[in-house]
């Protein structure tokens, strides 16, 4: 039986990079996806691959910028697939400012994509587990970021530390309803996004090797193994945590 057999997964922002590789392991393990992202392209690309490989998913176009679109889309997927049972909060966006030149617009978008989004799908998700009376599991996408600080990238750092903390308050609050809590902390991994930005020139890319013991980038992949071990069973005394993968980069306390 595949670890994920029976499950109704709802996968945030899942189109593209980590939480690209989070639906398509998911679906592989057996569950049931619905996904949500804000480009269509993407999501429709990604929903076709899976379903001509026999796998059940189902995209939604949304904007995880907007409450009333998360909540919406949580309802959805609840009618697609009957229950929401695993949720992956995976909305991410980053600005880089410091605190004398970002605005108030790019704060308040950063923290609502990346912070407010995930509290509001959890609520929701949890209620209704909690109506229903069932398990289930939320994970939270968080970052090395969440407690090394880089100082132009400061609405995201006070995001992902946020989520560090909604981590382990709905864990404790949720506990004794059989709904696990967890958190992915990723280092750098080799996405698009990262090799558009971080990674634009060769300095950039000795400057991350430089910081990242095992002197290579995450994969897509490698945290995708870490979500579907906090979705399944294998994790079943496990919450409130936030498991860092950064190939060593916290030990090594390099923050720039």
């Amino acid at each position: 039986m595949k670890s994920l057999e029976g499950r109704k997964a709802l996968v945030v922002a899942g189109a593209n990079g980590i939480a690209r590789a989070c639906v398509e392991r998911f679906a592989a393990a057996g569950a049931e996806v619905c996904f949500s992202d804000i480009n269509e392209h993407k999501g429709v690309e990604l929903a076709d691959k899976l379903q001509q490989a026999g796998y059940k998913a189902r995209f939604f176009v949304s904007d995880a910028g907007d409450s009333k679109q998360v909540r919406a889309l949580v309802k959805s997927a609840i009618d697609e697939m009957g229950t929401v049972n695993v949720l992956l909060n995976s909305a991410g966006v980053a600005t880089p400012q410091n605190l004398l030149d970002i605005t108030e617009e790019e704060y308040d978008r950063t923290l609502n994509v990346n912070l407010k989004s995930a509290f509001v799908a959890s609520q929701e998700v949890a209620r209704h587990l909690l109506t229903r009376k069932s398990e289930g599991v939320i994970i939270n996408m968080s970052s090395v970021n969440s407690v090394m600080t880089i100082p132009n990238l400061l609405a995201y750092n006070v995001s992902k530390g946020g989520i560090n903390q909604l981590t382990r308050n709905m864990a404790v609050t949720l506990a004794p309803h059989g709904i696990r809590v967890n958190a992915i902390g990723p280092g750098t991994i080799e996405t698009e996004l990262v090799r558009a930005t971080v990674l634009s020139s060769e300095e950039a890319v000795t400057k991350i090797m430089s910081r990242t013991p095992m002197g290579r980038l995450g994969q897509p992949e490698e945290m995708a193994s870490i979500a579907l071990f906090l979705a399944s069973n294998e994790s079943s005394y496990i919450t409130g945590q936030i498991i860092f993968a950064d190939g060593g980069r916290m030990g090594l306390n390099y923050t720039c």
